[in-house]
């Protein structure tokens, strides 16, 4: 065997180990589902009343996006997974932020848990995006801080600001600072290059807030929304958070999505939304 052949074969199997946790690369694009637990949550904070919503609970997601060319990890729940011993049964976590509030999260399975069910390790990942940096999102980021970390400059310096203010669980994504980033600076973010995944800024809730679309072979379309809505009454009843970073922004960033789901014919999968939650497939199942 010549040099360079035996060159470009150690380079094919390498591309195999990255693309799929040791395994092959899977023949078409996965989107995977994580359960991150049951938030207990006050609908009033949206302008919403108890007897508006169909449940006060939300859900908290993340989720995994398989390509040939790569993976990506998009959110990584609210509880660290090394805060915690799985049971078998529900687990009730209060967690207390930077601020001292107290959020209870009930949660069965660890994020790696349910990685490894699909096949993959934190290490695998090749790109890692956050809608936001709230605390309800960045649980496990720091286990993710080899990956490529695809943030927006105005986030980023929220997170890590040369005065730092109050942020939720500044502890959970420490360990990005020092993680290869890339500085999205367009509206429109084409991760793999061929327009399937496209991660979308979408500020309001915070000033780098975006979301995440993906275009599925089989179950076509979908819009992954991050704090873009919480409940879906917020959705049908025109309702929004006034504590959120720019309430205007908000606005003009739900009526541009409305417009890109007509346009498109994209579903809007509510992150939070609990009883949608509820009926997704979680991993190891998967959507192709």
């Amino acid at each position: 065997m010549t040099a360079i052949r035996h060159a470009a074969l150690a380079l094919l199997a390498t591309m195999a180990l990255t693309a799929h946790g040791g395994g092959q690369i899977p023949p078409a694009m996965r989107l995977y589902a994580f359960d991150g637990g049951i938030l207990e949550s006050d609908p009033a904070r949206y302008q919403l009343k108890k007897e508006e919503v169909a449940t006060t609970q939300l859900s908290v997601t993340a989720f995994l996006v398989v390509h040939p060319r790569g993976t990506l990890m998009w959110d990584t729940g609210a509880v660290s997974d090394d805060s915690w011993t799985p049971t078998g049964g529900p687990v009730e976590r209060r967690l207390i932020l930077s601020d001292y509030r107290e959020r209870p999260v009930t949660v069965r399975q660890t994020l790696k848990e349910q990685l490894a069910a699909a096949g993959y390790r934190a290490t695998d990942i090749t790109y890692l995006a956050l809608s936001h940096y709230h605390w309800d999102h960045t649980g496990n980021a720091n286990a993710f801080a080899t990956a490529t970390w695809l943030v927006r400059k105005v986030e980023r310096d929220a997170m890590f600001p040369d005065m730092p203010p109050q942020v939720p669980q500044p502890s959970t994504f420490a360990a990005l600072h020092a993680s290869k980033s890339v500085i999205i600076t367009a509206d429109q973010f084409d991760v793999f290059g061929d327009s399937t995944v496209i991660i979308m800024a979408t500020p309001g809730h915070t000033p780098g807030h975006q979301s995440l679309y993906v275009k599925l072979p089989k179950t076509g379309a979908v819009v992954l929304s991050g704090d873009l809505y919480h409940y879906p009454e917020e959705r049908t009843l025109n309702r929004w958070p006034p504590s959120d970073a720019n309430v205007d922004q908000l606005r003009a960033s739900r009526g541009a999505l409305e417009a890109f789901l007509k346009r498109t014919g994209a579903q809007l999968w509510i992150q939070h939304d609990l009883n949608a939650s509820a009926r997704l497939k979680k991993a190891p199942a998967y959507y192709e």
